[in-house]
């Protein structure tokens, strides 16, 4: 089971505006999508050469300090004679924090520009004593689509195995640019919207859950016109699986995550904005 949840794999899922509740022997072949607008390349939500910048922080009891980082990466490239878009995500802990739970992570993904299918996906992971790599080719064009997956964790050793695929079966990666281009017309205040992820030797149900708008004060950036959402995450030994995460998007065409936050085993972790590059439209900040 996917039981190791650290720095990057938090903000993934923030990314992703999904819940990461898992349940017992909870391989899905779901085949539910968030509402999105049209997903061809022109209509996007991003482009090629996007950046986006994040410092995660830590709080419980005298500590309040900022405690690693993130960035996000976009580039357009060919994968297999078509274009594909190649996001990178990389999260590491600062030299202070290394001392205490030294984390060291890349998810990089390929998906098709036109119509955002996976293609391909790795991870590189080492969240203190743990480590996990995985690697994922997706065979679309099998009579019954899957997922060749070679997965290895410090947990469970070495495996090489079929994992299901519909047409909303994501990396983590991948996911999070599929639902920023989320239609808000079509989405509704307290209602579960599904979608399905891979990771590690798994596939998973996964949801997030609508609030409102509000304006929210992102240090670093200031005022920024935002959307909430809430999402669970899976428990494990960092996160204890009975709260939520609350998660802020901007509230324009590029819905970016601007700031997350949630309670976990030991204190609180939170994560924000502080940078960014190449955005499509303007970032909707007072």
């Amino acid at each position: 089971m996917f039981r190791h949840t650290g720095i990057l794999i938090l903000l993934c899922t923030c990314l992703s505006l999904v819940s990461m509740r898992a349940q017992e022997n909870s391989v899905s072949t779901s085949s539910h999508c968030v509402p999105v607008k049209d997903i061809s390349g022109g209509n996007l939500a991003y482009q090629s050469g996007e950046r986006m910048y994040f410092t995660m922080h830590y709080e419980w009891g005298m500590i309040n300090s900022d405690i690693g980082s993130a960035t996000v990466s976009l580039d357009e490239v060919t994968f297999n004679g078509q274009k594909a878009f190649r996001c990178s995500v990389t999260g590491k802990t600062t030299k202070m924090y290394d001392l205490f739970f030294k984390v060291r992570e890349n998810f990089t993904s390929w998906f098709t520009v036109n119509g955002l299918r996976p293609l391909k996906f790795t991870r590189d992971t080492y969240e203190g004593k743990y480590e996990a790599k995985n690697t994922y080719i997706y065979h679309w064009d099998a009579a019954e689509p899957y997922i060749d997956a070679d997965v290895h964790t410090s947990s469970m050793g070495h495996k090489k195995l079929e994992l299901p695929l519909t047409k909303c079966t994501f990396d983590l990666p991948a996911l999070f640019f599929f639902a920023r281009n989320i239609d808000m017309n079509k989405v509704q205040k307290g209602k579960k919207y599904p979608m399905t992820f891979a990771i590690d030797d798994e596939v998973f149900n996964v949801h997030f859950i609508f609030y409102g708008k509000e304006v929210i004060d992102v240090k670093g950036l200031g005022k920024v016109n935002a959307i909430k959402f809430s999402a669970r995450l899976i428990a494990g030994e960092i996160f204890n699986g009975d709260t939520d995460v609350m998660i802020w998007i901007s509230d324009d065409e590029n819905k970016v995550p601007v700031y997350f936050e949630a309670p976990i085993l030991v204190g609180k972790a939170s994560g924000r904005m502080n940078g960014y590059e190449g955005l499509k439209y303007p970032l909707n900040i007072d």
